[in-house]
């Protein structure tokens, strides 16, 4: 993130403005409708500047720019067509460690004016850093469809209740439950249509028949293989409405940063022979959390069923009658070899897949190895960077031709993601030299040499490397 957002209140406080024509005039628009006090400099000052600021309380001063206009102010504009005044304005706002906004060099500046959709009380403003304006506004047009003028009474109706909530609700939680029930329903539904009296009497209704929340609720949701693109609809909204998020080591940071930010997160990740709680200890904790009333998110990477131990989470949950949810994600299988071009059927390749952990509970490796010999049947190896070595042996050892297609696949769907392909009998060379990191997946099979041709995501690795790189 490279600006902080924030909103800033200058009502009846004092903003420089350096500049008097067109674009001057359209930050002083801004800045009057935020209830400013506005100080305008510049040697010529237009006729519509001069109407639109007409009262007392603003400033035209008609002369050029230096450090005293500066004095009591809180923000500064530099709006003028010179671009040495206005690197001087922002210089000498700095030294003040004032806000200064250069118009159409945000890179000068420290701070930079916004697209702004206006449902007051409730704003949305969104920039793209001064890169893209016009890609800014074209966003800004996509939400003034999408956003309704009623949100507006909406949320001056709900500031009405605010004292009232307090009252009845001393838990911040149940306050936030009660305010996501009627901000959904039917209450809201009449604020937006205009029927205001009608909504008032539904918020007092519902507020009368609400009661705190005793026992809350497990939401146990698979974030996908990396790419935030991949979360379903349902996962994103629980991800926003929970109090506490138990979050695992295969969940990307972009995944993460769409829980709601001022959530409780607890890491309670895993790696092989290093787990930061025991399995036994998260479940009971999820007990415990729902038990204070609290919605609890266990984000989970890939699906939650599929090598994530969900099911013996929910069986906890189940036993001590806590109400839980199960949203299933993207596994990892699924969503590396579709972004790596590697179908993990196809009629001329592979009929059947079979999705293997690449260790057991135990740490060993005594798979049943026998029923892995079709050459029609993909196989899929979850958690097996550490162990390819022996997953190619036994392979090979219990019949598999040493020259069956492999790929492994770093960190699949996300930017980092690198796909290494070659044979049972060359992979391990020709990750030797490489700094794979995990997670990994491992593919095995024929569909493996579609990849070259299918392969369609380009990371920011950039690129595969394969078993004919390894020979040159």
């Amino acid at each position: 993130m490279d600006y902080l957002p924030l909103f800033l209140q200058i009502r009846d406080q004092r903003c420089l403005i350096v500049g008097g024509g067109d674009i001057a005039l359209r930050k002083i628009r801004l800045l009057s409708d935020a209830g400013a006090m506005i100080r305008v400099v510049a040697p010529a000052i237009c006729s519509d500047i001069r109407v639109f600021l007409s009262s007392d309380h603003h400033e035209l001063l008609e002369k050029a720019f230096d450090e005293q206009d500066l004095d009591d102010v809180c923000l500064v504009i530099a709006a003028t067509d010179n671009p040495q005044v206005n690197r001087q304005v922002a210089a000498a706002a700095g030294q003040r460690r004032l806000f200064v906004n250069v118009v159409d060099d945000a890179d000068v500046g420290t701070a930079v004016m916004p697209a702004i959709v206006d449902r007051s009380p409730v704003v949305v403003a969104f920039s793209t850093g001064g890169k893209a304006p016009v890609l800014a506004r074209l966003l800004r047009q996509k939400l003034e469809t999408i956003l309704p003028q009623g949100y507006g009474k909406l949320a001056a109706l709900a500031g009405g209740f605010r004292e009232q909530v307090k009252a009845r609700f001393s838990h911040i939680n149940d306050r936030r439950y009660f305010w996501e029930k009627v901000l959904a329903g039917p209450a809201a539904e009449k604020a937006m249509s205009g029927d205001l009296d009608g909504a008032q009497a539904i918020f007092e209704q519902t507020l009368l028949a609400s009661e705190a929340q005793k026992v809350g609720e497990v939401y146990l949701v698979g974030g996908g293989p990396g790419d935030p693109d991949l979360l379903t609809f349902k996962a994103l909204r629980l991800m926003q409405q929970a109090d506490v998020v138990l979050h695992d080591r295969l969940v990307s940071e972009e995944v993460l940063a769409l829980c709601r930010r001022d959530a409780d997160f607890i890491y309670v990740g895993k790696k092989r022979d290093r787990h930061t709680r025991p399995q036994e200890e998260i479940n009971a904790l999820l007990v415990e959390l729902a038990k204070e009333g609290k919605r609890v998110l266990r984000l989970k990477g890939g699906d939650p069923f599929i090598f994530g131990r969900g099911g013996e989470e929910i069986e906890t949950l189940a036993d001590e009658g806590i109400p839980f949810q199960v949203v299933p994600g993207i596994t990892a299988a699924s969503g590396c070899a579709s972004y790596s071009g590697i179908p993990l059927t196809h009629r001329d390749h592979a009929q059947s897949v079979r999705f293997i952990t690449g260790h057991l509970k135990d740490g060993s490796y005594a798979l049943n190895w026998g029923e892995m010999l079709d050459p029609g049947q993909t196989l899929v190896f979850y958690m097996g960077l550490l162990g390819l070595p022996r997953i190619c042996q036994e392979l090979v050892d219990h019949g598999r031709d040493i020259n069956t297609p492999i790929a492994l696949i770093q960190q699949g769907t996300t930017k980092n993601q690198k796909v290494f392909t070659g044979t049972l009998g060359t992979i391990n060379d020709i990750i030797a030299e490489e700094k794979v990191r995990a997670p990994t997946l491992i593919i095995v099979g024929s569909v493996v040499t579609l990849h070259e041709r299918l392969s369609w995501y380009k990371s920011e690795e950039a690129g595969s490397i394969s078993y004919r790189d390894a020979r040159v």
